[in-house]
């Protein structure tokens, strides 16, 4: 048999996933609880903690024990890379999550430090550079409103970028287009990448900047980006909140078998 505080726990999440208590509602103190008959206050307590843990709801104080909004950001897969929306109009890729899930924006939700430094030993490797070689990290955190959603730090050879825009450190997308548009125009036009994802706890200061509550992971991002003759012209790390996002993919589904019964 689980403990009481568990089968409190699963009650008001059951609660929260089919809607009685919706985003914002604020649950019971717990003195009310205890008095309903609900338990110890220490059982209780336990309860809301694992609902924190979760991700179903928030506690601080003043403002007690209140339920998550639980409509992620739209974080599109493919699409939000379309040529036509950096190319040809200013549509950023954090900014077409954002069209894409309805939902407000302003440029300067996303801020950004430029540092040229040595290379980290990941970096270094996929960008194709030796030992001690300097790199340009773009470091950008990105906001909805007040509350972080992720971090993202892109990283070019120096030979690339210098001079450009992705070099300014001024808030906001490096110009019309961001960084995809400055490559292009300089020559070096994005052609394929690839993208690698996995789930891990935060440390510590990740935490803080992404202002997670307690028991909630990240998605850390490994983005690798090529020209038409296999140059890599940016390798990129983002940290996102886990449950600020749900990951969208829409693609055409390959046939390798028929691919290779057309060359036979």
């Amino acid at each position: 048999m689980a403990p009481k505080w568990r089968e409190l726990a699963d009650r008001l999440a059951e609660q929260i996933r089919n809607g009685d208590l919706e985003p914002g509602a604020r649950l019971p103190h717990i003195r009310d609880l205890v008095d309903a008959g609900e338990g110890s206050k220490s059982t209780v307590h336990a309860a809301y903690k694992a609902l924190e843990a979760e991700g179903l709801v928030t506690s601080s104080r003043g403002h007690g024990t209140v339920v998550r909004e639980q409509m992620p950001l739209r974080r599109l897969g493919i699409a939000r890379y379309d040529k036509a929306k950096w190319r040809d109009g200013d549509e950023v890729a954090f900014i077409a999550d954002r069209v894409a899930s309805g939902r407000a924006y302003q440029r300067n939700e996303q801020t950004q430090t430029v540092s040229r430094l040595v290379a980290p030993r990941i970096v270094a490797a996929a960008l194709g550079l030796p030992e001690g070689a300097e790199v340009y990290a773009r470091a950008r955190l990105v906001k909805e409103g007040d509350r972080p959603t992720h971090t993202l730090t892109s990283y070019y050879r120096p030979e690339h970028v210098d001079g450009t825009r992705i070099v300014d450190p001024t808030p906001g997308p490096a110009g019309r287009g961001g960084g995809y548009r400055v490559l292009y125009d300089a020559g070096y036009e994005i052609d394929h990448m690839r993208e690698e994802i996995f789930a891990r706890t935060p440390s510590a200061d990740e935490a803080k900047l992404l202002q997670l509550p307690p028991g909630e992971w990240v998605v850390e991002l490994h983005r690798t980006t090529y020209t038409a003759d296999d140059t890599v012209v940016e390798f990129a790390i983002g940290v996102h909140a886990a449950t600020r996002f749900a990951w969208s993919y829409d693609f055409k589904v390959p046939d390798s078998a028929q691919k290779e019964g057309g060359t036979a």
